[in-house]
């Protein structure tokens, strides 16, 4: 039986630089983990399924969900004449832009590397990975990175200063396909990658909290208004910088200290059920 724990990311900034010939986007953008995780647990079986247990009667347990998909790869991939159980202890929410779908694939993958003892280099996996989803190499690896192409470009970054985050999720799913579909590259938005970045590098939460952005905010909070009204909040309660994370809808408020966190998440509890307090990883 082997233990994997998936956390969260979250997008410091997310930028779309242009369409591609494949249809997708390039993208350019920072993103992190943070201390909000699902937990699974993988188990040899005796026959050759594939079997996803999960509490939550709203996430897939068939060939919908990102880890069975991630399983079924790694076995077709690998030859492996076995099948495995996936046990999936659920607390990112879904449908949120926390890729927690992605998370859980990674964590698929790293943990039947283990299971099945193929001893695979994790570039290995992040590249099969990438075949099922565009956050799975990132999330694979974890860290902090600055990502390119589809997600697939991973450029390694130091920590992020230390900070409290306040994850918020309004109570609505939001599909990334469909919100890069309405994006209009001709419209400008600012996005402070290299200002982000700079941040980093220097571990200045000042300037890291003024460098948070993304592309697709204005986009996503046209379908859920609700973005906008919590972003503001937390910065009206404390928050020193708020953003929306991927397409949305979780947006997330960063604070120095603990009392600042629980006065933000006091503020924003009462717009949505789902709220969090938890720490910048990375």
């Amino acid at each position: 039986m082997i233990y994997e724990t998936a956390p969260a990311k979250i997008n410091l900034t997310l930028d779309a630089l242009f369409k591609r010939d494949d249809g997708f986007h390039e993208v350019e953008m920072i993103m992190t983990t943070i201390d909000l995780n699902d937990r699974l647990t993988l188990e040899q079986r005796r026959d050759d399924k594939i079997v996803v247990e999960v509490e939550q009667n709203y996430v897939p347990s068939n060939s919908d969900n990102l880890a069975y998909k991630a399983a079924q790869l790694m076995k077709e991939h690998y030859q492996l004449k076995q099948g495995v159980t996936i046990s999936i202890d659920k607390n990112i929410p879904v449908s949120a832009g926390l890729a927690g779908g992605s998370t859980d694939a990674a964590a698929t993958m790293r943990g039947m590397n283990r299971l099945f003892k193929l001893n695979r280099p994790l570039e290995e996996l992040c590249e099969l990975g990438l075949t099922i989803g565009t956050d799975i190499p990132f999330c694979i690896l974890g860290k902090t990175a600055l990502c390119g192409g589809k997600g697939e470009k991973i450029e390694f970054l130091n920590k992020p200063p230390s900070a409290w985050v306040v994850v918020a999720k309004p109570d609505i799913g939001i599909s990334s396909p469909d919100i890069f579909k309405k994006l209009d590259l001709s419209v400008s938005h600012n996005v402070y990658t290299n200002k982000c970045k700079s941040a980093i590098e220097a571990g200045d939460y000042e300037l890291l909290c003024e460098s948070l952005s993304n592309r697709l905010e204005p986009i996503s909070s046209k379908v859920c208004p609700e973005i906008l009204k919590i972003k503001s909040n937390m910065l009206e309660n404390g928050a020193d910088g708020a953003v929306m994370s991927g397409s949305g809808p979780t947006v997330y408020g960063l604070t120095q200290k603990e009392r600042q966190a629980k006065h933000v998440y006091n503020a924003v509890n009462g717009c949505c059920k789902e709220v969090y307090i938890v720490r910048l990883l990375g």
